[in-house]
């Protein structure tokens, strides 16, 4: 993470540079030496009247392709011209997403990806990503474009696409007639998103995954942190002004950035969960055989935690809570599964607790099954995270039936009702574990969580969300066709 975030002033440097190049190249042109011709009317070389008709080529077909793309938007305004944001949404549209992340890299931006592609193309839409390749563990996807990339110093979980060969694509993109170009990471994916909207003529959206300011503290530790808060703040504003619009997934990460004084209109729309891919049943793997793989007692109570191992995410708040549980039920496990960079100080924090006979550390589990039989086999998912930009793992527990003690901050205020599923707890231990202990001394309460927390994890079902995302993306393409015509 804090590779990325040192390698983004590199790449903003490099942004403005490429950027100037769209906007100017036709003035440099003058300054540049070049050989005259002899006379007006001497014949062309077979060279230059080859390079003419490819010129002459290509223009017809970035103009054909403009038509086609405003021919269709004329279309939706005629059809569309009363309808509100909850009709159906239309469909046909071309979406170009960028991003410096997605799968195999577990984490909830690739999760929230891969949940809006999959929802918009079952209404209808084409969505084509770009993103890096991976070395490990890469799966080809149709419409996945994969960008030579590099790993960024410092950390081995993420890599750095370079921002020329994003924009080299410019020809092929244009060639595409997409509608819209949606961002979801702030570094080489923004800047060449924000070039490539310019130098198409296409609306820009971003979603801001990511509350910076709360994160780099935790990776940048040799600088004080209210200058890395003020940084990040400053670079955020900067970025999001560029935009067209912006999504953000929650009601706490948008009121953050008009905080910041970003002006860039923006939307909540939160990342829907995919109920029928996620919760179902074939492939899964039930309690005993979870239980059964991992060596753990047929009765012994188990807590979970799913998530990245980051120390953002608060988990050894979970590992210093757990003594006051063991002091009720000593049978009580806490499984952690995830990776990340604070996996070696959380598992060293657990021995200094004196917890780690119960502490479980499984890594990354398979979305398929591993992991779905973990939140079946789970008393209680247990989360702490204080700067969750939204928390899509607590509404995939709630879906399988797993009842959720949980601090309700930042974006998790707007995913977390008491007693949907759900007991929140207040931000320190005594309380936190007083719900716990409830928790797995009620099989009673907790049988009426787990049902009610699958009624209510089935309102945020991603159709509904990406419904919403689409209503975003026809109003943006429907402002740019108003403007290109005045």
């Amino acid at each position: 993470m804090h590779g990325i975030y040192l390698s983004a002033l590199a790449v903003i440097r490099q942004s403005w540079t490429q950027d100037s190049l769209f906007v100017s190249c036709h003035k440099s042109q003058n300054n540049m030496p070049q050989r005259r011709r002899p006379s007006l009317n001497s014949p062309l070389s077979d060279q230059e009247v080859a390079a003419l008709t490819q010129l002459a080529n290509g223009n017809a077909l970035h103009l054909q392709r403009k038509a086609e793309r405003e021919a269709r938007l004329a279309s939706t305004l005629t059809l569309h011209s009363a309808a509100s944001t909850t009709e159906t949404p239309l469909s046909g549209m071309k979406i170009l997403m960028i991003s410096d992340v997605y799968f195999p890299r577990v984490n909830g931006v690739s999760t929230s990806i891969a949940s809006f592609r999959s929802a918009l193309e079952r209404l209808g839409h084409t969505v084509m990503l770009i993103c890096p390749d991976y070395p490990v563990g890469q799966v080809d996807e149709p419409g996945v474009l994969r960008i030579r990339s590099r790993q960024v110093p410092g950390d081995p979980e993420d890599r750095m696409m370079r921002y020329r060969d994003l924009i080299a694509l410019a020809p092929q993109l244009a060639a595409e007639a997409f509608d819209l170009i949606h961002v979801h990471t702030p570094f080489t994916a923004h800047y060449a998103g924000v070039a490539l909207g310019r130098r198409l003529g296409l609306p820009v959206v971003a979603t801001y995954h990511t509350l910076f300011e709360e994160y780099v503290h935790h990776y940048i530790r040799w600088l004080p942190r209210r200058w890395l808060r003020l940084a990040a703040r400053r670079l955020s504003v900067r970025q999001c002004q560029q935009l067209d619009a912006l999504v953000a997934p929650s009601r706490a990460m948008q009121e953050a950035l008009t905080r910041y004084g970003v002006t860039t209109p923006s939307t909540v729309i939160p990342t829907g969960l995919s109920l029928e891919s996620f919760c179902h049943p074939q492939g899964t793997q039930d309690d005993s055989d979870f239980r059964a793989h991992y060596d753990l007692p047929t009765d012994a109570r188990l807590l979970l935690y799913v998530g990245r191992a980051a120390f953002e995410k608060n988990i050894d708040f979970l590992i210093d809570m757990l003594p006051k549980v063991l002091a009720e039920h000593p049978n009580t496990r806490l499984i952690i599964t995830g990776e990340g960079p604070a996996h070696d100080w959380l598992v060293r924090r657990a021995q200094e607790v004196g917890v780690a006979e119960s502490v479980l550390f499984l890594g990354y589990l398979n979305r398929s099954g591993p992991l779905q039989a973990a939140y079946r086999a789970a008393d209680v998912f247990v989360f702490a995270s204080r700067t969750e930009t939204q928390g899509l793992v607590l509404l995939e527990a709630m879906a399988l039936g797993t009842p959720v003690v949980s601090t309700a901050m930042m974006g998790t205020l707007d995913v977390l009702k008491e007693g949907e599923g759900c007991l929140i707890a207040e931000d320190n231990h005594d309380d936190f574990t007083t719900k716990v202990n409830c928790l797995l001394s009620d099989e009673d309460l907790r049988q009426q969580l787990a049902e009610s927390a699958q009624v209510y994890a089935a309102s945020w079902h991603e159709d509904a969300k990406s419904a919403e995302l689409m209503s975003l993306y026809r109003r943006l393409a429907a402002e740019r066709l108003a403007n290109t015509r005045k």
